[in-house]
């Protein structure tokens, strides 16, 4: 962080700014910090275009005429946001501040920490304190906020702040959605998430924010698991966030697609993770019982996939995003349904690969986190065969992207016109071929007269 702080000093000689917030904080705690926030006195617009000027970012406002200005670096690996000093104090600016870890300050050109509320104490006790009684009522935000700063930074969170945050959760419906998925994408993405997810249940958190997520307890299920669906739904969480890290289990591959990037700032296991929240979310408007008394939830994978859809687009998610937690949603079944086939033939594979396209070993992979969160009866032997057929799956090779024949060209030679036929008849030699039946483009043409029949 030393080129933008350099650069924010440098612009900012000679007039009146402090770091505050955050950096001041992770600092302290020896933590690395990519979020820097400034207060100065005046407009910060022109400050933070100088500021992107030095380090070669770019700069824009975040809210009103003269609210913040941020600067995100080159590589979107850090930014700076740039505010007026609160009635040009910085003491009446870190009294409207959230917590008092976060409320303090330090002159941007060196100097002595001011801390009027005790967040250095704060700090070395390990604790989530607000800065105020009034903190959380004038923005019920910082409750979630409060949650992801324990999950960060491994605190707790002190009683009187908890008592409060219940009693402003519902205030998180009047949120801009983004500003709220901005803190649960950190509270559900970190490394200690489930207590951040049981903290959002201790506090009225999950209702507020993530209601589908709350309606799953209490919904029993068949013999085969062993939990109701919110601790099986937590389960698959836990059991994603191993896969991020273990190379055991399924190679490789799986840590390494998982850590690459995706949407919203959020990698293919960040995404993954709200998959593992809501891949069961439709079993409650799903739930019957056969005469035996054997409970099911048919459909729940096509419905949740829908209701995965509708509560990003709710949070203001990016469109790849809900593509990619739909579709692991609505495949999270379809993997289990060929364990018992196997070894499979060529021709099945193919069918699995066409069927999760493009996503088929993200699909795979999250296919073993609910298998492992599955733990009733006959679940070691249902685990061991359900991750060998994930392991051969994962190694299969993608099938070239070239086709052996475009669609124009076997149009002509087949004497047909583009339309639904065609397109079936493209799609059964892609699998013909993936199985070794053709292997040229003469091969495809023959194969293709063959299927279409005499005319």
């Amino acid at each position: 962080m030393r080129a933008p702080l350099e650069a924010a000093r440098e612009v900012l000689a000679g007039r009146e700014a402090w770091l505050v917030g955050g950096a001041v904080r992770d600092q302290l705690l020896g933590r690395p910090t990519d979020d820097v926030d400034v207060s100065l006195e005046g407009d910060p617009r022109e400050a933070a275009r100088a500021v992107a000027r030095a380090t070669g970012g770019f700069a824009f406002q975040l809210s009103g005429a003269f609210g913040a200005w941020r600067v995100v670096g080159p590589g979107h690996d850090w930014h700076v946001d740039l505010v007026t000093l609160r009635d040009g104090d910085i003491a009446a600016d870190l009294a409207a501040r959230d917590f008092t870890i976060n409320a303090m300050a330090e002159p941007l050109q060196g100097g002595e920490l001011v801390d009027p509320h005790g967040g250095r104490t704060d700090l070395e006790a390990r604790l989530v304190r607000m800065v105020s009684a009034q903190a959380l009522a004038d923005d019920p935000l910082r409750t979630l906020r409060a949650v992801r700063l324990v999950c960060e930074l491994g605190f707790e969170l002190e009683p009187e702040t908890a008592r409060a945050a219940a009693q402003h959760a519902p205030g998180i419906d009047g949120i801009a959605p983004e500003r709220v998925f901005g803190e649960l994408k950190r509270i559900v993405t970190a490394r200690a998430a489930r207590t951040g997810l049981e903290l959002m249940d201790a506090h009225g958190l999950t209702e507020a924010v993530l209601p589908e997520l709350a309606a799953l307890r209490g919904i029993e299920q068949n013999e085969f698991h062993h939990a109701d669906v919110h601790e099986h739904t937590l389960e698959v969480l836990d059991a994603v966030a191993r896969l991020e890290r273990d190379r055991d289990l399924l190679g490789d591959r799986a840590p390494d697609l998982l850590a690459e990037p995706l949407a919203d700032e959020l990698t293919h296991g960040g995404a993954m993770r709200f998959a593992a929240l809501l891949h069961d979310a439709a079993k409650p408007q799903t739930r019957g019982e056969r005469p035996d008394g054997r409970v099911t939830f048919i459909g729940h994978d096509r419905a949740g996939a829908d209701l995965a859809r509708a509560v990003l687009r709710r949070l203001r998610a990016a469109q790849r995003t809900i593509d990619y937690v739909a579709a692991l949603t609505l495949h999270h079944l379809r993997l289990g349904f060929l364990v018992h086939d196997q070894p499979l033939d060529r021709r099945a594979v193919w069918r699995y690969l066409r069927a999760t396209a493009p996503w088929s070993d993200d699909v795979t992979i999250f296919t073993v986190a609910d298998r492992l969160a599955t733990r009733g009866r006959n679940a070691e032997e249902a685990i061991a065969a359900h991750v060998e057929l994930a392991r051969e799956m994962l190694t299969v090779e993608p099938p070239p992207a070239e086709p052996l024949i475009r669609g124009d060209d076997l149009a002509r030679e087949l004497g047909i016109a583009r339309g639904p036929k065609l397109g079936e008849l493209l799609a059964q030699l892609e699998e013909d071929r993936f199985a070794g039946a053709v292997a040229t483009r003469d091969d495809a043409i023959a194969r293709a007269r063959e299927l279409l029949g005499p005319c």
